[in-house]
């Protein structure tokens, strides 16, 4: 079990971290108004399955979300999804066009996003979540 929330594109999945009142729920909530659908909001589960890491909810929270200042809401989920990126509210990238970064969770390695104070954010994490690629810097 990890404090975290994630969202899910056609089964891939973006793991949102950050501390308490970084924004998860926040970006979540952008990303399912595009047509995310919600895996875990405030704690998600994580699995090994072979190479992947696969991300789900306990059944007792599943399908709401947390809206700041409103209260629960029930939204579209699913049951799990795999783990496609990181990001972390919590960190801010350091240049305009930084190197690609790598996160490790139970042993296996993702691309790290540092959202802190990016605007855009919202859009980038549901282009990488369809399909799209942060390019090496070589």
């Amino acid at each position: 079990m990890l404090h975290g929330t994630a969202v899910s594109r056609n089964g891939h999945a973006a793991l949102l971290l950050g501390r308490p009142g970084a924004g998860k729920s926040h970006l979540a909530l952008q990303l399912l108004a595009y047509g995310a659908d919600l895996v875990a909001d405030d704690a998600v589960e994580l699995t090994r399955s072979s190479d992947k890491i696969i991300l789900s909810c306990a059944p007792n929270i599943k399908g709401m979300i947390e809206a700041r200042g409103v209260g629960l809401l029930t939204v579209n989920s699913v049951d799990k999804a795999t783990l496609a990126i990181v990001v972390d509210l919590d960190k801010t990238a350091d240049t305009r066009l930084p190197a690609l970064e790598m996160h490790s969770i139970l042993g296996e390695h993702f691309p790290l996003i540092r959202g802190k104070g990016n605007p855009s954010l919202g859009a980038i994490v549901w282009c990488l979540l369809g399909g799209g690629q942060i390019l090496p810097l070589d």
